[in-house]
C-alpha cells in the first residue's frame, strides 16, 4: 500500500476518505458534546460508509437512521440501537425497525396513532416531528419547513401534546450556521414551547455544519448552553450528517477527451455529475477542484463533462491556477466528496462506479470497495 498522499498513483475513478481529516472533524464534534452538554448522533443519510463506523461511534452518542437498511447497518457495525425517523413506516417493516431502535420519531399524528403503542410496549421512547414553519434554507428542494411540507406536524394541528410522546423533533437547517439555529429556536419556542414541560428530550435535527472552517463553534456552544439553562430537564440531541465527514476526502477523475464547441472547452471525465455527484446538479452547487479556481477576466475557462449520456451531465466553469493547457490523461481532483455522494450514487447508463478507498498516514491507501458489471446487473434482477 502507498504511504504517501499521492493521488496520481491510485486508481481512478475513486472516492478516497482521509482519516486525518476525519479525526479533525471528530475532535470538533467531541468539543461541542463536552462543552455544551448535548448528545450528537450520526445521521447515516449523509454517509453510510460502514468502514468508518468504529471511528464515528467513538466520537458520537449513537446514530439516526431513516430506513430499515440504515437501522440494520447501525446495529451491525456500531453495535447500538438507533434513533429512527422516517416520513412513513409500513406494516411490513415496523416490527424489525422497532427491534433495532431505542427512539422513534413519528412524522404525523396518524402514524403515531397507528404504531405508537407498539413502540411504547417495547420500551422505545417516542417522539413527534413538528414543522416550525421557519427556515433560512433558500433552496426549496432542501427546505422542509414550508407550510405545505409533508414533513412534520404544524402547531395549528397540535392543540394538546399526545400522551406517551416524550420527544419533539424538528429539522430546518442545511449546511447552516449558528445564527440560523438561533432564529429557528425562536420559532420553535414560540409555536411549541408551551409543550416543553411534557417532554424528556428535544432533537434539533441536522444541518449543523460545525466542522466548516468558517463555522463559529463558540456561538453554537453558547446557543446550546443557553437553551439547556432555560430547559434543564430536556436532553438536547443534534443529528448532523455532513459535519462528520465534511471535507474529509476527494473524488479523483481523469480527463479522457477534450471537446471545444461554441467557444466552450469541456474536459470529458471518467466520472458523472448525475451519477456520482448528484447534488452538484440538484442543489445546484459547483464543487471545489484542487488546483483550479473560479475564472477571472483573462483566464481560460474549462467546463467538466460527465460520462453519462444525459445532456446536462456537466458543470462549470473553472480555470487552472497555473494557467496550463490540460491534456488527456490528466487527473481532476474534486474536493469534499465524501458526504452526500457515495450514498446518493446511481448506476444509470451502467457507467463505471468509482472505487472507495481510505487513506491514513500509518497504513497508506487501502481499497475498501470496487464495483463491476455484476453490481450493475444484479440491481436489475
Amino acid at each position: 500500500m502507498l504511504r504517501v498522499w499521492d493521488l496520481n498513483r491510485v486508481p481512478t475513478p475513486a472516492y478516497i476518505i482521509h482519516e486525518g481529516m476525519l479525526r479533525e472533524n471528530l475532535a470538533t464534534i467531541d468539543r461541542v458534546r463536552s462543552e455544551a452538554g448535548v448528545e450528537i448522533i450520526v445521521a447515516l443519510k449523509a454517509n453510510a460508509t460502514w468502514h468508518i463506523f468504529k471511528e464515528l461511534a467513538a466520537h458520537s452518542d449513537g446514530a439516526t437512521a431513516s430506513s430499515l437498511s440504515e437501522a440494520r447497518l447501525v446495529g451491525e457495525y456500531m453495535g447500538v440501537k438507533t434513533h429512527i425517523y422516517a416520513p412513513i413506516y409500513t406494516e411490513e417493516e415496523i416490527d424489525d425497525l422497532l427491534d433495532a431502535s431505542s427512539h422513534i420519531t413519528f412524522n404525523s399524528l396518524s402514524q403515531l396513532d397507528r404504531y405508537g403503542e407498539r413502540a411504547r410496549v417495547r420500551g422505545i421512547s417516542c417522539g413527534l416531528r413538528v414543522n416550525p414553519e421557519y427556515s433560512t434554507v433558500e433552496t426549496d428542494l432542501y427546505n422542509p419547513c414550508i407550510p405545505e411540507s409533508r414533513l412534520g406536524v404544524r402547531s395549528t394541528d397540535l392543540s394538546t401534546w399526545p400522551e406517551g410522546v416524550e420527544g419533539l423533533h424538528f429539522h430546518s437547517l442545511c449546511e447552516s450556521r449558528p445564527a440560523d439555529l438561533e432564529a429557528t429556536l425562536m420559532a420553535v419556542e414560540e409555536r411549541f414551547g408551551h409543550h416543553f414541560a411534557k417532554l424528556k428530550w428535544i432533537n434539533f435535527g441536522g444541518g449543523h455544519l460545525m466542522t466548516h472552517k468558517d463555522y463559529d463553534v463558540e456561538h453554537l456552544i453558547a446557543i446550546l448552553c443557553s437553551f439547556r439553562t432555560r430547559y434543564p430537564h430536556l436532553r438536547v440531541i443534534l443529528e448532523p450528517g455532513s459535519a462528520f465527514t465534511w471535507d474529509t476526502g476527494v473524488l479523483i477523475a481523469r480527463v479522457e477527451d477534450i471537446v471545444r464547441n461554441g467557444g466552450r472547452g469541456t474536459l470529458m471525465l471518467n466520472v458523472s455529475f448525475a451519477c456520482h455527484m448528484p447534488d452538484c446538479l440538484e442543489m445546484p452547487y459547483k464543487p471545489t477542484i484542487r488546483g483550479m479556481h473560479d475564472p477571472k477576466d483573462g483566464d481560460e475557462e474549462w467546463w467538466m463533462g460527465g460520462n453519462s449520456c444525459l445532456a446536462g451531465d456537466m458543470c462549470g466553469a473553472w480555470a487552472f491556477d497555473d494557467g496550463h493547457t490540460p491534456e488527456v490523461g490528466e487527473r481532476i481532483v474534486f474536493r469534499d466528496m465524501i458526504h452526500y455522494t457515495m450514498v446518493k450514487t446511481t448506476m444509470f447508463n451502467g457507467v463505471t462506479h468509482p472505487a472507495i478507498l481510505r487513506y491514513s498516514d500509518e497504513r497508506g491507501f487501502e481499497m475498501l470497495r470496487t464495483f463491476s458489471y455484476d453490481d450493475y446487473k444484479q440491481r436489475m434482477g
